[in-house]
This record gives C-alpha cells, structure tokens and sequence, in this order.
C-alpha cells in the first residue's frame, strides 16, 4: 500500500488523466453532438440508465459493449461482465433488472462458445433472465453487446448531488484483482445470494429517499466517476485519499482507476450516514465518507494537509456520461 503522507499529488494526478478508461470517456462528447441528444423534462441524458417515467415509477433502460481485448483474451469473464456491468448499473439507480438481451458477433461458433457460457453463469447467478438478441456466428470479428431493462420506484440519479452532501463508497473488498486487467472480482466465487442481496441495498435506499445521488464505480475508477458524478450535478468535490481503503497488494493509483465488480458512489447528507453504513455492514460491505461535495465546478483530491486541482469542469474537456 502506500503511505498517503508521502504522496506527491500532482504526479498521481498526472498519471491518473493520461489513464484509458478516463480518457475514452471524453469520446462521449462526439456521440451526444451528433445523435442531439438532450436533456428534457422526462429524460435526463447522462445517468447510468435511461430512467423513463412509466406508472408510479420508472423503466430503467441501458447497455453495454464489451472492451473488446476482454472479449479475446478471456471470453468466459467478458460474458460474465456483460452481465453483471447492466445488473449494477440498474442498481446504481435504485432498480431491479427485469430482463437482458444481447448481441453477439464472432468469427465461428468455438468462439461464441465462452462467451455464451459467461452470459448464462452471470445471468443464473443474479437471477436475471436472459430473454433474446442478436446473433451472428460468421463475423469477421469477435464483439459481444448487452443490454438490460429494469423497473424503479424511486430514483437514485446522477444530477441530484448537493453541496454539503458527504460523498460516499461502499465496494466489496472480499475478491481479488484479474490477472491482466484493473478489475477487482468480488463476484465469480460468491455465493449467487450474496449478490443478489448485496445489491437489493440500493432500491432500500432509493426508497426511504436517503441518498441524493450515486453511481457504480466503472471505467475510470472511483475518479473518473467521480468526474461523471459531480458534472451531472453542476458540483465540485473535495476526494479525501487518506479514507479510501484498498486491498492488500494493491496500490492506491491502481484502485484508484480499478473496476471494481461491486463498487459505488453516493451522494448523501451527512444525517444519513449511520443508517446506510449500517445496511452495508451487515453485508460485510466496506462503506465510508471519502469526501464531500462542493459548490463550483473543481474536484480537488487531498492527502494530509496537501490539495491538488484535479479536475476542472469549467476547463477541462466534458466526459457527460458512461
């Protein structure tokens, strides 16, 4: 681990921004160009679903293509992941997913194999149905494609963060990371009902309305969701690094920007604090204030009595969404 008083923030910030998963988020800006897209008084573009006003509460809709080195050096996982990557990103908005279809491309059906094996263990293993898709076994190329629906009463968004919220980590710090990737698997050797309970915690929460805002931690790590969170919500933060706890033989740049299988950001005020920690205790979850949420447009990361500008909104190009 490292020592957080011997930090030197500004070359952590530095190679933190030349990081890939910050990076290929800022391409998000050319898709929302071209295609319009805009926020209207029932959709808001940029959450982690498209959240759409259905009855008394709301279709959660999303997907997700796979990273497609994943997909070629480990297909079983890049399976797996398609899956568990929509589960969380319904979660992250206070839902359920109902269901799952997907898309997939490969050059013969050997190929297509793992991948299959991955969607059905990931799909038996939350309880998710997968219900149809596309299918194509004679590509000139290997690509996997998934996408969810799931239903919320109450929403936990991206846009509802407010200055003086503490904010907010809870992940499951009972896995270990992949062997070539940046991902923190608490997930593939877990019992399917602690999965399944452990993320029904956010619907609790959305319900008794006691978190703003939130999100899962994706590409990018807690950073760069970070980013995403505080642009939603015309906000800064102030990234406490002395309070995030990380894994034995990880290190802190490396968990900064890791994915972790069961990783989230929230919005809270401080009054809240207790109550949602305990719901992730008792999942043997690590749950903890990492910082806070600030007026402006700046995310500033700290260590003992240093502070570093991160992040500017106002300067620095937009990344909008995952």
């Amino acid at each position: 681990m490292n020592d957080p008083s011997s930090l030197n923030l500004e070359k952590l910030a530095t190679k933190l921004k030349q990081s890939l998963g910050i990076i290929q988020k800022q391409d998000i800006q050319i898709v929302s160009q071209i295609l319009n897209l805009q926020t209207d008084d029932r959709i808001q573009f940029g959450d982690d679903c498209a959240a759409i006003p259905d009855g008394d509460g709301y279709l959660l809709l999303a997907a997700e293509g796979i990273w497609h080195i994943l997909v070629e050096t480990d297909p079983w996982f890049a399976g797996w992941c398609a899956v568990m990557v929509n589960i969380s990103d319904i979660a992250a908005m206070g839902g359920k997913a109902i269901a799952i279809v997907d898309t997939i491309w490969t050059e013969d059906t050997t190929k297509a194999l793992p991948l299959l094996e991955g969607l059905k263990a990931a799909a038996q293993t939350f309880n998710v149905p997968i219900v149809g898709g596309h299918t194509n076994f004679h590509s000139g190329y290997n690509a996997l494609g998934v996408s969810i629906l799931g239903r919320a009463k109450n929403l936990i968004s991206s846009f509802a963060a407010q200055p003086g919220d503490l904010l907010v980590v809870a992940v499951d710090l009972e896995g270990e990371m992949h062997p070539k990737f940046p991902f923190w698997n608490a997930a593939t050797q877990t019992e399917p009902i602690r999965l399944q309970e452990n993320l029904n915690i956010f619907p609790y929460l959305a319900e008794n309305n006691l978190c703003h805002a939130g999100k899962d931690i994706s590409m990018g790590g807690i950073v760069g969701t970070l980013i995403m969170l505080i642009e939603a919500s015309k906000c800064g933060a102030i990234l406490d690094l002395n309070s995030i706890i990380y894994p034995p033989g990880v290190n802190l740049e490396t968990w900064l920007l890791c994915f972790p299988s069961y990783g989230f950001l929230l919005s809270i005020m401080p009054k809240n604090l207790d109550i949602i920690k305990k719901q992730f205790s008792e999942k043997n979850i690590f749950c903890a204030s990492i910082g806070k949420i600030t007026e402006g447009s700046q995310l500033i990361i700290q260590s003992d009595k240093q502070s570093y500008l991160f992040w500017d909104l106002k300067i620095d190009n937009l990344i909008l969404s995952k």
